[in-house]
């Protein structure tokens, strides 16, 4: 038996995307997005309404960064998607956060947050909010790259977002490997 939701947009997983912009005077903000994804080899895709200040930030300076939500930071996280820029201009620095500008995009990089995308923005339609950026980049912290030079997932923490229930959930252990798994049904 199955239990019928509707058309809703209820997935697993949600990813939780931190997208951090400056604003005109150089402040740093950030909002929670989870309505996003790679559509590209490089290119992202969130659905933003227009009203953010963070959209509006990056039609004006033409660049955005995307990081994942992280376990240790989902207060922080949590509080940027809940607070307004338009009404709380400091909400960044209320939220913890810590920017250091990207090397590659007119956009900050959280500190706090160690996998980001520094992206340029390709386009944005009001009538769908959909956003659409290129990634010039992916910066990580060197302090979830493991022995072997890649990311280790358990020190990154990524969270996701739970439309079911409005949670946040920790992304779980390894069940397999990718483009192997299923050679067993060959």
């Amino acid at each position: 038996m199955r239990k019928n939701f509707g058309a809703k947009p209820l997935t697993y997983p949600q990813p939780v995307l931190i997208i951090a912009t400056y604003d005109e005077d150089g402040t740093p903000n950030a909002m929670n997005a989870a309505w996003g994804g790679i559509s590209e080899i490089n290119q992202i895709s969130i659905c933003l309404s227009a009203g953010h200040k963070t959209v509006k930030n990056l039609l004006k300076r033409g660049a955005f960064t995307v990081s994942m939500g992280e376990a240790a930071h989902v207060v922080a996280c949590d509080y940027v998607g809940i607070t307004s820029g338009n009404n709380t201009p400091d909400k960044f620095a209320r939220s913890g956060f810590h920017a250091t500008k990207s090397q590659f995009v007119d956009a900050p990089l959280i500190d706090e947050l160690s996998v980001a995308l520094e992206c340029r923005l390709i386009d944005y339609n009001p009538e769908t909010c959909i956003l659409r950026g290129e990634i010039v980049n992916v910066s990580v912290d060197e302090r979830v790259i493991d022995s072997n030079g890649k990311v280790d997932p358990a020190k990154v923490c990524p969270i996701t977002f739970d439309p079911f229930n409005n949670t946040y959930l920790k992304l779980g252990e390894k069940v397999a490997d990718a483009f192997s798994a299923g050679k067993q049904l060959k």
